[in-house]
């Protein structure tokens, strides 16, 4: 079974349009197909559409979320509450071709484990949007060694195993292919249509990217250092002992050997506190060792709270 994940949020008029296309572009999909919009907490006429929607058609489902908590989590939802093997998220601004899929279903069927889409033509502001996408995709690729054009493209197909398991926070859902990949999965990708938006107005701006980058560095520190947090900070920490303990000899040499006293240099104050902040560094290390060991597994949390669903059961469990 196919599940189409949508999250959306202020869509109220591209709701119905993004329905009549979806309905087209998957009546071929002999394994049946489900439809899982997440509201991502709405202000306007869009949760009023979906139910129209999912009256309308019992494979379009609802989860609605509370409030607001960012596309990430509405992605999670709606991979939560998905039934399928195969999961491909779609936004919900039709700037995505709902007539893709069966070509990313196609190349999936060829063994691969996720298939991206790549937006080679996308229909964005050059240098609001384009620009600094082009420039965080080579930094992504260059850092996690996943070589791909397009992690912002929400058009991807996954196969659940590779995302089961998977918990996301912050902006980390264009970086499921790296997990993906760095569990052994087999990852491509393939160029995709890309639409300009007609109705609403784009919910992300420049800074986006910070928050991407900074993702990205944590994504990297929990693929080599999740379980063994005091190398990153007893290395810091060890650093720091150093450069006091290096610091100290040079003020030693300079108080017996070229007569400068201690208190005419600035060595003693940063003896002191590269020192300090060794010792800290190290015990912050292993507080984290401590917090890792007890909430490994904490993860299943959810990062949001559901208000109802609508044709869909509580499959979390």
């Amino acid at each position: 079974m196919l599940s189409i994940v949508v999250p959306v949020f202020n869509e109220q008029d591209n709701v119905l349009p993004l329905f009549d296309q979806l309905r087209g572009a998957l009546a071929k999909v002999n394994d049946g197909f489900e439809v899982v919009f997440v509201d991502d907490g709405s202000t306007d006429q869009t949760e009023a559409n979906l139910k129209k929607v999912a009256e309308a058609d019992n494979r379009f489902k609802i989860v609605s979320f509370r409030r607001n908590f960012g596309q990430t989590a509405a992605m999670m939802a709606g991979i939560d509450y998905a039934a399928g093997d195969i999961i491909i998220p779609l936004d919900g601004d039709l700037q995505n071709d709902p007539a893709d899929i069966p070509r990313l279903l196609d190349k999936l069927a060829e063994g691969y484990d996720v298939v991206s889409g790549w937006r080679q033509e996308r229909k964005d502001a050059s240098l609001r949007r384009n620009l600094p996408s082009r420039i965080a995709n080579r930094l992504i690729s260059r850092m996690s060694g996943v070589e791909l054009h397009d992690y912002g493209c929400t058009l991807k197909a996954y196969r659940r195993q590779v995302v089961k398991g998977v918990r996301l926070y912050g902006e980390m859902h264009r970086f499921i292919p790296i997990y993906a990949s760095w569990e052994g999965g087999r990852v491509t990708e393939i160029p995709v249509n890309h639409f300009p938006r007609i109705h609403g107005h784009s919910k992300y701006g420049l800074e986006r990217i910070v928050k991407v980058l900074l993702d990205l560095l944590l994504v990297k520190f929990l693929s080599k250092y999740a379980t063994k947090p005091i190398y990153v900070f007893g290395g810091f920490g060890l650093i720091g002992i150093a450069i006091s303990f290096l610091a100290g000899l040079y003020a030693l040499y300079l108080k017996f050997f070229a007569g400068i006293s201690f208190i005419s240099t600035p060595l003693p104050l940063l003896v002191v506190l590269t020192f300090v902040t060794g010792i800290m560094s190290i015990l912050m290390g292993l507080i984290a060792e401590i917090i890792m060991r007890t909430y490994y597994e904490s993860q299943g949390k959810q990062v949001y709270l559901v208000r109802d669903t609508v044709n869909i059961a509580d499959r979390r469990g």
